[in-house]
């Protein structure tokens, strides 16, 4: 089956550079913060205000995924996971990217200055420039430990969210942040392995390219258990009961699980479904989080 996808619709060319999947799972992660930050069943003018919230991240982080697609254009372009966007394909200009772009995070940073409060506008916009520019220009094509470093604006929404409905950023918001942080390495890291001709053809030095198969799987297997214990943070810190232990117990045991399988009898087939878990541990997680906080 061929991997060329067919061209797409003007409206729908611009959809793609925000990589809508990347950004739904960005905005739930906030979203969680918001509701943390809120003791018990929000009021009408908190569900608004998390609305509005919710929308300006969407913004700058669609745009934050557009400057990024202009940027890796040509790396995209050598990698059959990303060769369809129309960024790599020529199919959207230069121009037009950018200017779409600064649309997007000019639209979303005004949302969010003016309708929920400063503090979170200017820690999104930073996140932006931690996403668009240092990872994306800097550390991205200059060392292997990029995932790791770069990271940190990646586990930023939950931070925005807690930020959003309080207007500061509280310890809760941090252990949840260090969550997102320890989790981002094996995660791309197991897409890395099954996809490294793809990287190596792209020039980019991801781990598995730089310091090969064996020492990433390692690498895998201990960032697994690290954010084991990082997961049991919000029950120890009382912001969560015994629901969520129970959850981030066998959660963690099975992305631990996988690791170990894929440290110790490597395959592509593996790697794609320790890919695959690691979005359902962060995904369910989280939602165990906020059934706990309801309970």
């Amino acid at each position: 089956m061929s991997d060329v996808r067919p061209s797409l619709s003007r409206w729908r060319q611009f959809n793609a550079l925000t990589k809508p999947r990347v950004i739904q799972l960005i905005v739930f992660c906030a979203l969680i913060g918001m509701v943390l930050a809120v003791p018990g069943l929000p009021s009408w003018a908190e569900v608004k205000l998390a609305a509005l919230a919710c929308l300006g991240i969407w913004f700058v982080s669609g745009a934050a995924a557009a400057f990024n697609c202009l940027v890796e254009k040509g790396i995209d372009s050598r990698m059959k996971r990303t060769a369809w966007r129309p960024t790599a394909k020529g199919e959207l200009s230069d121009r037009d990217t950018l200017m779409f772009s600064t649309a997007m995070c000019s639209v979303g940073s005004w949302i969010l200055y003016v309708w929920v409060n400063p503090l979170t506008m200017w820690l999104t916009f930073a996140t932006f420039v931690g996403y668009a520019v240092v990872y994306t220009v800097i550390l991205k094509p200059l060392t292997p430990q990029n995932i790791v470093i770069g990271g940190a604006s990646g586990a930023m929404p939950p931070v925005l969210g807690w930020a959003a409905m309080t207007g500061d950023v509280g310890p809760e918001a941090l252990i949840l942040f260090l969550i997102i942080f320890l989790w981002t390495p094996p995660h791309f890291w197991a897409l890395a392995l099954y996809r490294v001709e793809d990287y190596r053809k792209s020039g980019l030095p991801m781990l598995p390219v730089t310091h090969g198969n064996a020492f990433t799987r390692l690498q895998i297997v201990l960032y697994t258990w690290v954010l084991f214990a990082a997961c049991l943070m919000p029950f120890i810190y009382r912001m969560s009961g015994w629901v969520y232990l129970g959850g981030a117990v066998i959660l963690s045991i099975g992305f631990c699980a996988y690791g170990w399988a894929l440290w110790r009898n490597y395959s592509d087939a593996l790697a794609r479904k320790t890919f695959r878990f690691s979005l359902i541990h962060l995904s369910l997680l989280f939602a165990v989080l906020l059934i706990d906080h309801y309970l």
